[in-house]
């Protein structure tokens, strides 16, 4: 809908519109619409009887995907009346080879830092028939859905709302506090988790203010880490080329969680999130609090 229509709207009903136009709003609309897509999908393709190591897992992976995003389009047209601007098409194949390639690289410099200083050891071949599964519900779901939910919907609306601060700061929170109930889940490892990843994909979100880099990044951190160096994920196991270990302090194998809860991660990865972040602010991409904008 148009500007026009927009503010034709609002004559018609003045109150209910400016209500339903205020970004907190939007946000819960939103989140609630994504959420009860990924929730429904999940659902229904776990009745689905699909062999854990069949290439066919990816179709069941790329429903869910498709529900969230079909959620996320509906909530962008008839909610917000706007386009879906995160998933324009201009560059859409270069900022998710991109996203990819940084994932990986920053958590392979992960792995390099562990094995240098001794606590994450190769052990032998790993199992790759495990492919499918964890590039479907691994990388790719886990990369689309939480990205739409937490840069999409609840960064750019609290953003809009306070300012790019806030928006960082609160959207870390909730990303580290979301991985809370994951199995093997301490309060440390949800800090490092809101400060290394939340700080990364929310500073790559407003370099690139398009979900393409961002979605792509999460899920190549996801399937580097565990498909091919056989590390935990977020707690969770996980299978892949290269069958490894981790031994030495709690604060440098990240314990049961995986290295994520590391030490070593949290000073790579925030790095490469400070880095990325002083990039966008140079480029403009800072948004103020609303007190201090011109209007």
């Amino acid at each position: 809908m148009d500007d026009d229509a927009k503010r034709g709207d609002r004559q018609r009903d003045p109150a209910r519109r400016r209500f339903l136009d205020y970004p907190l709003v939007l946000m819960v609309i939103g989140a609630v619409a994504v959420i009860a897509a990924w929730i429904g999908s999940i659902i229904a393709v776990g009745k689905v009887d699909t062999p854990r190591l069949s290439p066919l897992i990816l179709l069941e992976g790329a429903f869910v995907i498709a529900c969230a995003v079909a959620a996320y389009w509906l909530f962008c047209r008839y909610a917000e009346r706007a386009p879906m601007r995160d998933f324009a098409r201009h560059r859409s194949g270069a900022e998710l080879l991109a996203g990819f390639v940084g994932g990986a690289l920053i958590f392979a410099a992960v792995i390099g830092a562990a094995a240098a200083v001794g606590v994450y050891r190769i052990e032998g071949e790993g199992d790759p028939a495990t492919l499918w599964v964890s590039l479907a519900f691994l990388a790719l779901v886990p990369g689309f859905t939480e990205e739409i939910l937490f840069r999409g919907i609840l960064f750019r609306f609290i953003e809009r709302a306070g300012g790019s601060g806030i928006a960082l700061a609160v959207t870390s929170l909730f990303f580290g506090l979301a991985h809370i109930f994951n199995p093997n889940a301490t309060i440390f490892s949800s800090l490092a988790i809101a400060l290394e990843a939340g700080l990364v994909l929310g500073a790559v979100y407003m370099l690139t203010r398009r979900l393409w880099a961002v979605i792509g990044g999460h899920a190549a951190w996801n399937f580097t880490q565990g498909w091919i160096f056989g590390v935990p994920v977020s707690g969770g196991e996980a299978e892949g080329l290269i069958r490894s270990s981790r031994s030495g302090p709690e604060l440098l194998t990240g314990g049961d969680f995986g290295l994520e809860a590391s030490l070593i991660a949290l000073v790579v990865a925030t790095a490469a999130g400070i880095a990325i972040l002083l990039v966008a602010i140079r480029r403009g991409r800072w948004v103020p609090m609303r007190a201090q904008r011109k209007e």
